[in-house]
């Protein structure tokens, strides 16, 4: 019932944009976004056939998250703050993507001992893995909450916390506020 009036209340604010020129038959879904750049350029249906977690998903990704909170961490500091965000890991991701599917190997590795198998390169670089590696960049961009709490300490209070507290709040810091954020997705979207 509400997605009946969802999708009637678009049509009427936005009667230009939901017309379409794709005839449908049978049990096709209606690519009825409003935007029209999205609905020419985003498919509605998954292509399960296309790698996502692939070597150079993890190789980029890895690369990128630990880049970014390196520089962000690093530039913190300054007087005017500097911050990277993942949008430079999502460029710079396509054609180092793109020139790893050339280059890299397609002969399978396998794990001794094991029926397990990996290749360097099961084929052209996808959008699903386009879209991990900035999942990845994205989340090393954040940098930890708790590093705040360290270097107020030391720089006012002139006191210092041990590797091992500083391990612990951090990780609990880190750790509160994820599941704080997600606890609210999951409200907003449940509502």
């Amino acid at each position: 019932m509400t997605d009946y009036i969802v999708k009637e209340n678009l049509r009427d604010k936005f009667p230009q944009k939901l017309d379409s020129n794709i005839e449908l038959t049978g049990d096709e879904e209606i690519n009825d976004n409003p935007i029209e750049e999205v609905r020419l350029t985003v498919p509605i249906t998954d292509d399960p056939s296309e790698p996502a977690l692939t070597f150079r998903t993890w190789t980029l990704g890895f690369i990128g998250c630990v880049v970014l909170a390196f520089v962000n961490q690093f530039f913190a500091y300054r007087q005017n703050q500097l911050y990277i965000s993942s949008v430079s890991v999502q460029i710079i991701a396509l054609p180092v993507g793109k020139l790893m599917a050339a280059y890299l190997p397609s002969k399978p590795i396998r794990f001794p001992f094991t029926k397990w198998s990996f290749s360097l390169n099961p084929g052209p670089f996808s959008l699903k893995e386009h879209v991990l590696i900035t999942i990845f960049a994205s989340a090393g961009a954040g940098g930890v909450y708790a590093v705040h709490i360290f270097t107020s300490t030391n720089a006012f209070y002139k006191r210092k916390i041990s590797p091992v507290a500083a391990f612990l709040l951090s990780q609990t810091t880190q750790v509160f506020f994820t599941s704080c954020f997600h606890f609210n997705v999951i409200m907003v979207i449940g509502n």
